[in-house]
């Protein structure tokens, strides 16, 4: 029996359901997650929506992952991600997962509107592919397991976004919409996205079966996850020295993640250890955002009353989620100084990780001892004015390729009007160029410009093309998709999708339904 049948009805393969067997669309499924059995998963069928139409289509990322040319043209593809039908080959189930959410065990949990469809052979390696907003599945407690159109369209950009910026992510290969309607703070439209990644297994998976004291699941659990994707931890014999090795590697690839979101000013919003992936990719976008003014303690989701999530707390969460992953984990590594040295090492990780970021986004070609003071006081003063993020390190960036054909004070002037009180700004500057001089000029501004973005997914750009598409014209979130497909990008004629924000944007209020 499925865990999730303890507590719910089992919800099982509609026969009724058809099969989309058109041999132009025939994928090479592997569906190797299906196999697990019961224990982790419960099949299931897609709710469909009503009336289903495309809203965006991620027709590079299908390219790359070899899809036929004619995919997008078949009906029964819209179909099938709209959860009207299933590809021939696939097995849609749900994952079962367990998790802290906000720092406090919420038991179990799942994928309450997530439906695993499968995962297929590409030429960027094996990638699951998922529906989010599909119907209710056996994990979706009191939820309908739907999505709105106004978080689906966020998902899909924030996701193709953080590509852009080559920040490990969750891929979005489509989006449909519907009439049909979701009940959230009001009445909205619904939406389903398709997701795609080598890997949707969470912190959570683990917790759960720790949780229950279901060692002998839990084991195969993180054999089967190391031999998928870490195939190189199998030279490790089965035993502490193994799953020590894979916590270590979390850890490490965790590290590296928080620190690319810091340096981009990107805050996830609940980063609860269900929305933590073992990839260290970013997972799950809800009330997430880029900040505008740097504000080190700046809260993006209106439902984190305490705080918890705060864009400078984003790196101790992570570790607090990882220590997490190992007490789930202390069962295979039988051994708490071992797994306290396989988490340990983010101490010294992140630091280093983050300096080596900031570093890059200075033109810095190699981190030096004094650098992580220079980079300090920068952020100080950036948090102090609350200089707005994304265009200070733009303006930087350019001011330092003016460097070549004119003199310091002019190239930095438009820097310095980012600041009322340039005093600081003005004491900083010295030490920065200094540091600077032994590096070519041009090759580092080109260097910088291919790390500080131009076009990053602001809340009111979002908010703009989100209200167009409540309208039925896509073409503001066409266009979001096409800047932030290539962020680093002039993309000339687009310059107020880089401009600072309006006065309405500090307006905006997103919660975990966004």
């Amino acid at each position: 029996m499925a865990l999730g049948c303890v507590l719910f009805p089992c919800i099982v393969h509609n026969p009724l359901m058809p099969a989309l067997d058109n041999p132009s669309l025939t994928l090479p499924w592997r569906n190797r997650y299906a196999a697990l059995g019961p224990d982790f998963l419960s099949p299931v069928s897609p709710t469909p929506l009503p009336a289903v139409h495309w809203v965006l289509q991620n027709t590079a990322l299908a390219a790359d992952m070899g899809l036929p040319a004619a995919f997008w043209e078949e009906p029964q593809v819209l179909a099938a991600l709209g959860g009207s039908a299933t590809l021939a080959g696939s097995t849609p189930l749900a994952s079962v997962y367990s998790g802290h959410q906000f720092g406090v065990w919420a038991g179990q949990l799942g994928d309450g509107r997530a439906l695993w469809l499968g995962e297929i052979d590409t030429p960027l390696g094996a990638q699951e592919l998922q529906l989010k907003g599909a119907g209710k599945t056996p994990y979706s407690r009191m939820g309908d397991g739907r999505a709105v159109l106004r978080s689906s369209i966020r998902e899909f950009l924030c996701s193709e976004a953080m590509h852009g910026l080559g920040i490990p992510t969750t891929r979005a290969l489509a989006l449909v919409g519907s009439p049909g309607k979701v009940i959230r703070e009001e009445l909205e439209t619904a939406a389903i996205v398709t997701r795609v990644a080598p890997s949707f297994m969470r912190f959570g998976h683990f917790e759960h079966f720790a949780a229950k004291a279901q060692t002998p699941q839990l084991q195969t659990l993180a054999d089967f996850f190391i031999e998928q994707q870490w195939p190189d931890l199998l030279s490790i014999d089965a035993g502490p020295e193994r799953y020590t090795a894979l916590l270590a590697r979390v850890s490490e690839r965790t590290a590296a993640l928080l620190a690319q979101w810091q340096s981009v000013g990107f805050c996830h919003g609940v980063m609860n250890t269900d929305n933590m992936s073992m990839l260290g990719l970013t997972i799950d976008y809800g009330p997430f955002q880029f900040l505008d003014g740097f504000d080190p303690s700046h809260i993006c989701n209106h439902s984190d009353h305490q705080g918890r999530y705060a864009y400078a707390r984003q790196p101790q969460i992570a570790f607090w989620n990882l220590y997490c992953l190992g007490q789930a984990l202390m069962p295979l590594i039988n051994d708490q100084d071992l797994a306290v040295s396989a988490l340990e090492n983010f101490k010294t990780d992140y630091p280093h990780m983050m300096d080596e970021r900031f570093a890059a986004k200075l033109g810095l070609a190699q981190v030096q001892a004094t650098d992580h003071g220079l980079i300090q006081n920068l952020l100080q003063l950036l948090a102090t004015e609350k200089t707005d993020f994304s265009i200070f390190w733009r303006r930087l960036s350019h001011a330092v390729a003016a460097l070549s054909h004119t003199n310091s004070s002019q190239a930095f002037e438009p820097v310095r009007d980012l600041f009322i009180q340039a005093s600081a700004w003005e004491a900083w500057l010295p030490t920065y160029l200094q540091r600077l001089e032994k590096q070519e000029a041009h090759t580092t501004a080109e260097a910088m410009l291919k790390t500080n973005p131009k076009f990053v997914l602001r809340n009111h750009l979002g908010e703009v093309a989100i209200n167009q598409a409540k309208m039925g014209d896509f073409s503001g979130v066409q266009t979001l998709f096409n800047l932030l497909a290539s962020p680093f990008e002039e993309h000339p004629g687009h310059d107020n999708f880089a401009a600072f924000p309006p006065d309405w944007a500090s307006s905006i209020s997103i919660s975990c339904s966004s």
